[in-house]
C-alpha cells in the first residue's frame, strides 16, 4: 500500500465516517511510542517569551503605593489621547469607518501587506518630490508597534545590535531583546532640547550594528529635531553605512513654532524605513492601523528587504480590513481644522504645564515642541528623602493622587514624564498638587527645609 494513502472504512449502518491512517515509513504506528521522546510532561515557556520584558510595565506594576483616598486620581502617565474623552476624533473619521462597515466589502481577508487601493492612498498622502512613494513602497501593519517590529525583524539578526534613543520608547528594547538583538542606547541631551549626542552615537557603531532608530517627534521628550540636526544624523548614517528606522508616529504633531521634517525628504542615499499610523494624529490608537514607508532611492535595500517585509507580514495576515477600507476618506476628508484644534489644545496645555512646573523649586521641565509629552527633571539633591525618580513619583501618587511615569521607564533616571492630553482643568489641578508636594518635601542644598517662594 502507498504509505501516504488515506483509507476509507465502511462501518455498515453507522453514519459515514472518514478514518485517516497515515502510515509513514520508519515510524511506529503504536500510539504513545514516539521514537526519541520520553513520554512525560515538560511544558516550558519559550526563550522568546522569557526574553520579552517591558520596562514600563515592570516598574509601574511594582509600584504598590495606593493613591490618597481623599483626592481624585489624575493620571498623567497614559499615552492614550482618548482616555479622558476630551479629544475625540473627527466625525469624518468616524463616518469613514461606518461607511466601510455598511459597504460589506471589507469583511474578508486582505493581502497581508494591505489592500492595493489602501496602500495607494497612503503612498499618495505621503508622496512628495523629495521622497517619492508608490504602493509597492507601503506595507500596512497592525498599528505602528507592529511596523517597528517588522522593521527590526527584517534588518537585524540575533547577535547584532541596534541603536536606540535614551530616553526613548521602551518598546524598542522589548521587541529587540525578545529577538536576541542587543540594544545600544545613545544619549539625548536635555540642555539642547533633547538633540542627539552625535559623537557618542557614532562611537557606538560597530560591525554588528544593524540599524539606527530615530524617533522624531519624540516620546517621551516631546522634542522636534530641526532640519540641520536631522541632516547631521543622516551624515553619521551615511558615513557608517547604517540604515535608519524612523519612528514618525507623531509626524506632523508639532506646535506652531516648530516644523516636522520627514527624515526621508532630507537624504537620497541613506535607506530608511519610516513607521507611522493613525493612532496619534487621528486620535484612534485602538484602531490598530500603522504602516511602513520604504525609502530606498539608491536601491540599497533592493528586493531582499522588501521581500523580507512581505514574508514577515504574512505571519498575521495584515491589519484590520475595515480600517483599510476607511483609509481613503480618513486621509483625504479629515478637515484641517481638526488637526489645528488638536495641536492648539496640546500646545496650550504644554505651555500651561511647563509654566507651572518651571516655577517650582527643585523641578526642571524641558519645554516640548510637539507630540503629547513633557519631561521634567528632578533636582534630587533637594529631595533627599527620595532615592530616585521612582520613589519620588510613588510618593506623589500616595500623597497627591497624581501619577506621572518615572523616567527610569525610559532609561533616564531622575526625570518624570507628563502626558499633556488631559483636560485643562485637570492639568491645572495636577500642577497645583505637584507644587504642594514639592513645597512639603523640598530642602535647600545644605539639607535644611526651605519654603518654596511663590
Amino acid at each position: 500500500m502507498d504509505p501516504y494513502m488515506i483509507q476509507l472504512h465502511d462501518h455498515g449502518n453507522l453514519p459515514s465516517v472518514l478514518d485517516v491512517h497515515v502510515n509513514i515509513p520508519g515510524r511506529s504506528s503504536v500510539p504513545g511510542k514516539m521514537k526519541g521522546r520520553k513520554a512525560r510532561w515538560s511544558v516550558r515557556p519559550s526563550d522568546m517569551s522569557n526574553k520579552t520584558f517591558n520596562p514600563i510595565r515592570a516598574i509601574v506594576d511594582s509600584m504598590k503605593v495606593k493613591p490618597n483616598p481623599n483626592k481624585t486620581m489624575i493620571a498623567l502617565s497614559i499615552g492614550d489621547p482618548t482616555v479622558f474623552g476630551n479629544l475625540p476624533t473627527d466625525p469624518e473619521v468616524t463616518q469613514a469607518i461606518k461607511d466601510a462597515l455598511d459597504s460589506g466589502k471589507y469583511n474578508g481577508y486582505a493581502p497581508s501587506t494591505g489592500y492595493l487601493s489602501s496602500r495607494e492612498e497612503v503612498a499618495s498622502y505621503y508622496h512628495c518630490p523629495e521622497a517619492p512613494l508608490e504602493a509597492k513602497d507601503v506595507i500596512l501593519t497592525s498599528g505602528c508597534s507592529q511596523a517597528i517590529e517588522l522593521c527590526l525583524a527584517v534588518l537585524a539578526n540575533p547577535g547584532q545590535n541596534i541603536l536606540v534613543p535614551r530616553p526613548g520608547f521602551s518598546l524598542y528594547r522589548t521587541l529587540a531583546e525578545s529577538m536576541g538583538i542587543e540594544v545600544k542606547p545613545y544619549n539625548l541631551l536635555p540642555e539642547k532640547f533633547w538633540e542627539i549626542d552625535l559623537k557618542q552615537l557614532e562611537s557606538l557603531i560597530d560591525e554588528k550594528t544593524a540599524c539606527l532608530v530615530v524617533n522624531n517627534p519624540s516620546n517621551p521628550c516631546g522634542s522636534v529635531f530641526s532640519r540641520s540636526h536631522l541632516q547631521k544624523i543622516l551624515a553619521v548614517a551615511a558615513r557608517q553605512c547604517v540604515p535608519i528606522l524612523a519612528d514618525e508616529i507623531y509626524g506632523d504633531m508639532v506646535f506652531s513654532d516648530s516644523k516636522f521634517e520627514p527624515l526621508a525628504t532630507l537624504s537620497s542615499n541613506v535607506p530608511i524605513l519610516s513607521c507611522g499610523g493613525l493612532a496619534k494624529r487621528w486620535l484612534v490608537p485602538g484602531w490598530r492601523m500603522g504602516w511602513i514607508l520604504i525609502h530606498d532611492r539608491r536601491d540599497i535595500f533592493g528586493n531582499e528587504i522588501r521581500d523580507g517585509l512581505v514574508k514577515l507580514s504574512q505571519r498575521i495576515l495584515g491589519p484590520c480590513t475595515l480600517v483599510q477600507g476607511a483609509l481613503k476618506s480618513i486621509l483625504h476628508r479629515t478637515p484641517q481644522e481638526f488637526y489645528h484644534n488638536t495641536l492648539s489644545f496640546l500646545k496650550s496645555n504644554a505651555d500651561l504645564c511647563y509654566g507651572a512646573l518651571a516655577a517650582i523649586p527643585g523641578l526642571r521641565p524641558i519645554r516640548p515642541s510637539g507630540a503629547m509629552y513633557l519631561m521634567v527633571g528632578i533636582e534630587m539633591e533637594h529631595f533627599p528623602e527620595f532615592e530616585n525618580d521612582v520613589e519620588f513619583t510613588e510618593q506623589l501618587v500616595a500623597e497627591q493622587s497624581v501619577h506621572c511615569l518615572p523616567a527610569t521607564c525610559f532609561e533616564y533616571p531622575n526625570f518624570f514624564r507628563v502626558v499633556i492630553t488631559i483636560p485643562e482643568v485637570m492639568m491645572l489641578e495636577a500642577c497645583s498638587r505637584i507644587q504642594e508636594f514639592c513645597d512639603q518635601h523640598y530642602h535647600s542644598a545644605e539639607g535644611s527645609p526651605e519654603e518654596c517662594d511663590k
